[in-house]
């Protein structure tokens, strides 16, 4: 089969546009995502290969298009299309073709001779305006009737809309996305508020609404444009991890972007507030406005912790911890007695503590008197990795809260938990480990699922990183003062024999790191960009395996402060793919976006997909997410289908989702988070200086469990501990929980 990935190669395009007709003979590609199609049209006495984003069609359809000639340098002449109007078949072998192809679910090729046999070209009229006729056919019964007639009007109705939108150069993807929220009704919809296409789930850019608002002729002042306008900007501020924004900086924002004074966009406020859109909140030093959904998620999360910190039981368990103790054969500190004594009292603790301290083996004691009082204690991360380990190092399973929570779809596709305040989780207490992963529409999720008097363990390190989503929960919990936090700050013996850990310390305390080159934590000074690159590449392919016997792909990671520049993840994943896994003739290889990849490639999933099956051994399950690691195990291009194993879990991509996929020799120090190495590698030169900074520095050197390697200039070191400015974000959760604990009686 052609290699349908290089076929929007280099190409001699001819300018000059032309329009075409003919029927559709074959469909060679079809890319849901991205619409990108590929088909054989039939044109009088000629067969012409037609590419280009026109969505989805079907043998036999009818098709006028719009486009150029060009002429590739492998699959030779073929017509490039940028417009495509489709027609019913309109004569009897092409009608009884498209009915034969399986376009229209409930008709097959028995089917489709005998619908073409008794109505002729008139079939889709009957199917549309008369479907009680279609039980003069043969074999179909009144649901079979009904199921044909929902199915045509459904794939009409989504090349109509797809049809309408690629009018204002809108992607097939994008009217498919509309489709499942608004139906039949899409088109009404659009030309009443374009703007509408910017929400959550469709996710245009609002400039692309822009641009369909101007040629529909709407006017500037337009309440939705306005609305929407705003929403954009909050959503903006969202994606930049911010739950809220201070009302004056919002307006400044929507001004420049609508070009509309600020007394129009005060009042869209004020209208979107009425019609929760947005929500309002008074806080000292400002008035700051929220999406609704995120309003609704922190001010929630605020009262059902407070109502948890009311739960306690008056009783010791000094005696209980002491017969752990000798179970175990451990000696607990006193903090680490304290954290477990008051886990098993309380309805809601925090506990903290960086590399070292024990707060583990804690976590552990309490998981297991808990479960020795017949408590059933779930156990959950934010991510696969860390739910991963947390398992590994308390013995107890763990899962992600995704899958914890089970995740559906609703009609419009959306995702949705299975478990929610109807649905309620199962368990008497639930521990979540790396909360400060945990953005606050999960976390309300997940408390949203559990019973009132579910007890409420969160473990985390406040100095890592913030969460990917929106929302800075476990800082903002921490610093709200109201909530009772274990810290453990003792360094174990053990533990304070490795570097790693004690200047893991160091860092946090803003001290430098002391380069012994002893032990597990090493520096070696490059100077240069190149040479940089050039001792990470060594180090994973050659030198760490053969002196430490680890493996290039399972022990080894590299990871890097930011995506671009010499020593960044792109061009530290293209030296080390090169090195690791080269291109040879016999090895396959399939083209995504920027990427190549190979059988044996290491890849991340770059974003949650809910869609993918996955297999580990007799177990099944659905969803890969954002983070998860994997290794290519095979290509097979006949099936247009790549295997992925996601640390046991066997999962199967068609090569459009490769798109969803990078190569992840190396990766961000973000995309690292709760997730443990054997061996990191981190290279420090250059690079964009508002990506330096401590906690940045102190997550990485946290991923290593036996080796650190920094490679680069000590200067950086130095000015990554100096720069102590931490993310930013604007959120109100701090303030809310001030709030509902000291209205709680």
């Amino acid at each position: 089969m052609k290699n349908i990935n290089r076929l929007a190669a280099t190409e001699q395009v001819n300018q000059i546009t032309e329009t075409i007709d003919g029927s559709v003979e074959n469909v060679i590609f079809f890319s849901r995502e991205s619409g990108f199609t590929v088909i054989e049209l039939h044109m009088s006495d000629d067969i012409m290969t037609v590419a280009g984003e026109i969505g989805e069609v079907s043998e036999g359809e009818e098709l006028t298009l719009t486009g150029s000639y060009s002429a590739h340098p492998k699959y030779g002449m073929q017509f490039r299309a940028v417009s495509c109007v489709r027609k019913l078949p309109s004569d009897i072998s092409s009608v009884k073709k498209y009915l034969a192809s399986g376009a229209i679910k409930g008709i097959g090729k028995k089917t489709a001779a005998r619908l073409t046999e008794k109505f002729g070209i008139d079939v889709f009229d009957v199917i549309e305006n008369e479907p009680d006729r279609l039980l003069e056919v043969e074999g179909i019964t009144e649901k079979k009737a009904a199921v044909i007639t929902e199915e045509y009007k459904k794939i009409y109705g989504i090349k109509n809309l797809t049809m309408f939108l690629s009018s204002f150069g809108v992607a097939p993807s994008a009217a498919l996305s509309a489709w499942k929220v608004w139906g039949h009704y899409a088109v009404e919809c659009i030309n009443e508020n374009p703007y509408c296409l910017c929400t959550k789930g469709i996710d245009l850019p609002f400039a692309t609404a822009e641009d369909i608002s101007e040629k529909l002729k709407l006017p500037k002042d337009n309440p939705n444009r306005i609305k929407s306008g705003i929403t954009w900007c909050l959503r903006q501020h969202a994606a930049e991890g911010h739950t809220c924004c201070p009302a004056e900086r919002l307006a400044d924002l929507a001004v420049r972007l609508l070009g509309v004074d600020s007394g129009v966009v005060y009042n869209a406020i004020k209208m979107g507030v009425k019609e929760e859109i947005f929500d309002t909140a008074e806080f000292p030093d400002d008035d700051y406005v929220f999406l609704h959904e995120y309003f609704i998620a922190e001010h929630f999360i605020a009262s059902r912790l407070a109502f948890a910190s009311n739960i306690h039981t008056d009783y010791d368990y000094t005696q209980m911890i002491e017969l752990e103790e000798a179970a175990v054969n451990i000696k607990y500190a006193e903090r680490q007695r304290k954290a477990i004594n008051f886990a098993l009292t309380n309805g809601l603790m925090i506990l903290t503590g960086g590399p070292g301290t024990g707060k583990t083996t804690a976590l552990k004691a309490v998981i297991s008197l808990m479960v020795q009082r017949g408590m059933n204690v779930f156990i959950a991360a934010p991510t696969g990795k860390a739910a991963k380990r947390i398992s590994e190092l308390t013995g107890f399973e763990a899962k992600t809260i995704h899958r914890l929570l089970e995740v559906t779809f609703d009609n419009a596709g959306q995702t949705k938990f299975v478990h929610d305040e109807r649905n309620q989780l199962k368990c008497d207490a639930v521990v979540v480990d790396e909360t400060s992963m945990m953005d606050v529409l999960l976390f309300e999720a997940l408390l949203r699922a559990l019973k009132p008097l579910c007890r409420i363990i969160l473990v985390g390190d406040s100095d890592q990183l913030p969460s990917v989503g929106a929302g800075n929960v476990l800082k903002d919990l921490l610093d709200s003062g109201e909530i009772t936090v274990s810290a453990l700050t003792e360094i174990f013996r053990q533990a304070s024999e490795s570097a790693i850990v004690t200047n893991a310390h160091r860092i946090v305390k803003g001290e430098y790191p002391e380069f012994t080159n002893n032990n597990d934590f090493f520096f070696m000074q490059r100077l240069d960009t190149e040479e940089c690159a050039q001792t990470v590449s060594e180090l994973v392919a050659e030198r760490l395996p053969k002196k430490y016997d680890i493996s290039p792909l399972d022990d080894i990671q590299v990871l890097c402060p930011s995506r671009k520049g010499a020593v960044g993840v792109e061009a530290i994943n293209r030296a080390l793919q090169n090195v690791l896994n080269p291109d040879a003739p016999d090895k396959i290889s399939v083209k995504s976006g920027y990427n190549t990849f190979r059988v044996g490639d290491k890849v991340m999933q770059m974003r949650n997909n809910y869609d993918i099956v996955w297999t580990q051994g007799k177990e099944k399950g659905m969803g890969i997410f954002n983070g998860e690691i994997g290794i290519i195990r095979s290509i097979l291009k006949p099936d247009n289908a790549v295997k992925i194993d996601f640390d046991g879990k066997l999962s199967e991509y068609s090569f459009d989702e490769l798109i969803q996929l990078e190569l992840s020799y190396a990766t961000t120090i973000h995309k690292s988070q709760g997730s443990e190495f054997t061996a990191v590698i981190l290279p420090l030169l250059g690079g964009y200086e508002k990506l330096f900074y401590r906690n940045l520095l102190y997550t990485a050197v946290t991923r290593a469990k036996k080796l650190l390697i920094i490679v680069g200039s000590k200067n950086v070191v130095y000015k990554m501990v100096d720069n102590n400015l931490r993310t930013f974000r604007y959120t109100g959760l701090k303030r809310f929980i001030t709030q509902k604990f000291n209205d709680t009686p």
